[in-house]
């Protein structure tokens, strides 16, 4: 309380409402890749194509790395930062055998494999992070991709990045060609925190004609269209590959009755509809966690509670305390439940906020504590549309 010393008006200002809740972004992007332009081991914050040509280069100055940030912001992204892991390396592209230069244009290739050590980076400490390793400081990147990175040892970093911030989703790269049927295609580590393309798309390169390339650049760009247009709650399926002018592989729909259930994720050219994404699930094997769109929409939900009620900390722990924290949390996800991310025709159906003194007894309290808990049921998408028909027997009223 204020000490009053003399006789006059005094004016107390008292917080009484609620602390507004802003979900945090979803659609910034970490690219990893090679250019012999631009600085190395720093991620730069690009937001259009002619930002990323005049800091990296244009397509003769990287290969994966020009096309998945091209085709990220052609397919509605608007933020990313973009880490150079090394130069000189990867754009030593050579004619692969076999393949004329024709209508499909010469199909070109990185010379050498990339050292998997440059994309999963050291860390030496602040201003000495390498690789995959930078990203680490930045707090808003949402989504991140090493587009053409297929060996296992960068998969598994970048899932395992994604794994330890928990605020964060992989999106991993298929290799370019398969030997044998699609059975044989390999599969990262089982995560819940990661999705997985295939086959490869073709792109036009200004200079090397019709080439494929990963698709996870493109598909970045889908995301954060999605997020923007309809929210992290849908899944960014059933969506036009913008910039695709074909496929490595024309999947068809028994070979993907093989990959669906493995959490491979099919690019197809369907009739009259163009190339589209037609699949949606993680890599994880728990059923929980099968769908890309809930596990990014629990990344939203848990970290903006966590950066929403910061102001909680060192607060007097009772039961006011506890009052205003349910009051904002339930605020926030009335909000998202509007929005149509969560399951349920009223808000008792689709979420619940408790903390009170079940949750926080006094050993609880004692140790610092104070402990919500909070429920909601997502949205899942409509994966399988099943229509039943039968025949209606003539003059029957059912």
């Amino acid at each position: 309380m204020p000490e009053y010393l003399s006789p006059g008006v005094y004016v107390e200002e008292v917080d009484k409402g609620t602390k507004p809740i802003e979900a945090v972004g979803t659609s910034t992007a970490g690219f990893l890749g090679v250019s012999n332009k631009g600085p190395v081991n720093e991620p730069v914050l690009v937001t259009n194509w002619s930002q990323f040509t005049s800091t990296f280069g244009d397509f003769s100055n990287s290969f994966y790395l020009a096309h998945a940030v091209y085709g990220f912001f052609n397919n509605g992204g608007s933020r990313c930062f973009v880490t150079n892991v090394g130069k000189g390396q990867e754009v030593k592209g050579q004619e692969n055998s076999g393949k004329g230069k024709g209508k499909e244009g010469g199909e070109v290739k990185p010379e050498i494999e990339i050292d998997a050590r440059l994309f999963i980076g050291e860390d030496k400490g602040p201003g000495a992070r390498t690789g995959l390793k930078t990203f680490e400081d930045i707090e808003e990147i949402a989504i991140v991709a090493a587009p053409g990175q297929t060996s296992p040892a960068v998969q598994d970093a970048l899932l395992t990045h994604c794994e330890s911030t928990k605020d964060r989703f992989a999106i991993l790269d298929s290799p370019c060609e398969i030997q044998g049927g699609v059975n044989k295609i390999p599969k990262p580590r089982d995560s819940k925190y990661g999705a997985y393309y295939f086959p490869w798309i073709q792109v036009y390169d200004p200079k090397k004609g019709n080439i494929h390339i990963p698709p996870s650049g493109h598909m970045t760009g889908i995301y954060a269209a999605c997020d923007g247009e309809r929210g992290v709650h849908k899944a960014p399926a059933n969506e036009l590959v913008k910039g695709a002018l074909g496929l490595k592989y024309k999947i068809t729909k028994g070979e993907q009755d093989l990959l669906n259930p493995k959490g491979i994720n099919c690019i197809r050219e369907l009739p009259n509809t163009g190339i589209r994404v037609w699949g949606a699930r993680t890599i994880s094997s728990d059923a929980s966690w099968r769908y890309i769109n809930v596990r990014r929409l629990f990344i939203m939900v848990e970290k903006t509670i966590r950066m929403g009620t910061q102001w909680v900390v060192f607060e007097p722990n009772n039961q006011t305390l506890w009052k205003k924290i349910i009051r904002n949390i339930t605020a926030f996800l009335l909000r998202v439940w509007k929005d149509g991310a969560l399951f349920g025709s009223t808000p008792e159906e689709a979420f619940y906020v408790k903390c009170d003194a079940e949750n926080n007894p006094p050993e609880v309290i004692d140790a610092g504590q104070v402990i919500i808990e909070i429920g909601i049921a997502p949205v899942k998408p409509a994966e399988f549309v099943i229509f039943r028909i039968a025949q209606k027997a003539y003059g029957s009223e059912e």
